[in-house]
């Protein structure tokens, strides 16, 4: 019978590399002050040990709890409510686990307030941040500033490519766009589509727009696209942006935001229920009164609870510097009609 293999420990690293464990700690941790020679002696220890850290250990190793800070936008975005739940339930499963877990709400779509609540945090307190990022200058250099302060950014739900972020947990958008325009393609005869955004400031809206053009101009091309009107995922100015937009003889909607609420009053006060194909994002209890109804045709889903548990074990491993990919698979796309609406 084989002898099972010994898991290697940090004493085998440093033995291999010939280097103290101290320096095994600090090349493990991304802590500065080992020069470039030694660092890459420890890490072919490592590869050729096969040495793989412990995750408990390393959390009882430190003097104080691992933190993570979620950054989420406030208001009545159902989809964001959801996310917000999403981080109490995870918070309460992982009692015991070295975990500390703190949700702030910042104002939406407000560039400012975002990157002040990126700069008061603290890194004594805080080692991932996790945040629904805006496409804004000020967020990026906040990005970046945090990062130098030791804080490993995670975006979450919409991107910001070109910052300091370590990783993002989300879905595809461009993809989501492209499914969006192939359903409204297949749906609506030819005519005006209208598009409704929360806002263009958020790369996940621009990401779904861009593809959601892409597919309707390469491959249905009796379309007319309208828009895009921005709705601020506020009941209101979504309802006023499709009442606008039903001025028009549109043969379907795009939403790429919120306001549901808000889209399903312009489509009942406007007599256009069930006569304009919509297609619309994320499973809330507005989309799903729109569903059972037959306001609205299909609803692209994302799981904010498999969103809120991957940015946790990103979050993790960057701050006990494991590797991360660099390029993660994405969230799954979910569809759904009225045909498989799951019970509430």
């Amino acid at each position: 019978m084989d002898e099972v293999k010994r898991r290697a420990t940090v004493h085998d690293v440093a033995r291999e590399a010939g280097v103290s464990l101290a320096t095994v700690d600090r090349v493990l941790n991304g802590r500065p002050g080992v020069r470039t020679e030694t660092a890459d002696k420890v890490a072919e220890a490592i590869k050729a040990l096969d040495f793989r850290r412990d995750l408990s250990a390393s959390l009882l190793a430190r003097a104080r709890d691992l933190g993570v800070t979620f950054l989420i936008p406030d208001g009545r975005n159902e989809f964001m409510l959801g996310l917000v739940d999403a981080i109490a339930r995870r918070a309460r499963t992982t009692k015991g686990e070295r975990l500390s877990i703190t949700t702030k709400l910042v104002h939406a779509f407000d560039a400012t307030a975002l990157a002040s609540a990126l700069s008061s945090l603290d890194p004594k307190s805080c080692d991932c941040a996790v945040v629904v990022a805006t496409e804004d200058d000020k967020v990026r250099r906040a990005i970046d500033q945090v990062s130098r302060r030791g804080i490993a950014v995670v975006t979450l739900v919409s991107d910001l490519p070109g910052s300091a972020r370590r990783h993002f947990v989300g879905i595809d958008n461009v993809a989501a766009g492209r499914t969006a325009g192939s359903l409204i393609g297949r749906f609506c005869p030819a005519g005006g589509i209208g598009l409704i955004a929360g806002s263009l400031s958020l790369a996940d809206h621009h990401q779904r727009r861009e593809g959601f053009e892409a597919v309707l101009r390469a491959e249905f091309p009796g379309h007319e696209i309208v828009g895009p009107f921005e709705g601020f995922d506020d009941d209101i100015k979504t309802e006023a942006a499709a009442i606008e937009l039903l001025k028009q003889p549109l043969t379907g909607i795009y939403n790429m935001g919120g306001g549901y609420a808000g889209l399903l009053r312009a489509l009942e006060r406007t007599g256009k229920t069930g006569k304009v194909r919509v297609v619309a994002h994320e499973l809330t209890e507005a989309t799903r009164i729109g569903l059972a109804s037959g306001a609205i045709d299909v609803v692209i889903d994302q799981n904010p609870d498999g969103e809120i548990a991957a940015a946790l074990a990103v979050a993790r491993a960057l701050a006990l510097g494991q590797d991360v990919e660099r390029r993660p698979a994405p969230i799954e796309i979910g569809l759904y009609l009225r045909d498989n609406l799951p019970r509430g």
